[in-house]
């Protein structure tokens, strides 16, 4: 793990307004993440962990406090600078796989590749995710872990310096889920890509080098892994 701050996150507060009502997403939450560590973020339904990702993204920004990418500040970044900076450095992997049905995996991890500056070959990427043998099935010819592989695979083709997964086995079984975090931890382990992955299944936060324990939009316990478990090993 590099002892660089990849990202650097103080006083981060998100304010949702539903008419008159506030929405207190995330209350103050400050927060380094380092490269090359695996981090779960662990939290209930409606803790403030996918707004947490989705602003580290730049998919969403914040009401205040600041949010730092390396050199760049995400906090004052306008839209075509967060654009440019989700294209280049981050990867995401969501619950449901947005797999395109009418391309063949390959196909689909190449519509990514042909819009990033230094890609790996699809075929790479796929193979990474040991789908060599499935790159020429459509998304219907697919298992729901092999499509959430793809994903990955696709992901992970950008060459992406952070990887920010948001219930990435939320839509599998534990087998099936047991397969896809053995993905990440390969990714992350061959890439060195810094990799954060949100869940409300504490059972997943045995394969992270850390955890942070986020409720009511604010980041509490932070638990240091001293040696972390293989995904294999994983059960619930």
């Amino acid at each position: 793990m590099d002892t660089a701050s990849v990202f650097r996150v103080r006083g981060l507060r998100k304010v949702y307004r539903m008419g008159e009502v506030e929405v207190h997403a995330l209350r103050g939450v400050d927060l380094d993440l380092y490269g090359g560590e695996l981090v779960v973020v662990l939290g209930p339904s409606g803790s403030g962990k996918s707004t947490l990702l989705n602003i580290l993204g730049g998919l969403d920004t914040a009401s205040d406090g600041e949010v730092r990418y390396r050199d760049l500040d995400l906090t004052h970044a306008d839209e075509a600078t967060l654009t440019d900076y989700r294209r280049r450095h981050v990867g995401f992997v969501f619950q449901f796989y947005n797999l395109i049905p009418s391309l063949t995996a390959r196909e689909n991890v190449a519509a990514v590749t042909e819009i990033s500056d230094s890609p790996m070959a699809p075929e790479r990427a796929l193979a990474l995710v040991q789908l060599q043998e499935r790159m020429d099935h459509f998304p219907a010819q697919l298992s729901g872990g092999e499509q959430q592989r793809v994903a990955i695979a696709r992901a992970i083709a950008k060459n992406p310096a952070v990887l920010l997964c948001d219930e990435p086995t939320g839509a599998l079984d534990s087998t099936t889920g047991i397969v896809v975090l053995q993905t990440l931890e390969r990714a992350n382990r061959e890439l060195g890509t810094t990799t954060v992955l949100i869940t409300h299944n504490a059972a997943i936060a045995a394969m992270a080098d850390r955890v942070l324990h986020i409720a009511d939009g604010r980041v509490g316990e932070v638990q240091h892994n001293e040696r972390r478990r293989p995904a294999s090993e994983l059960s619930w």
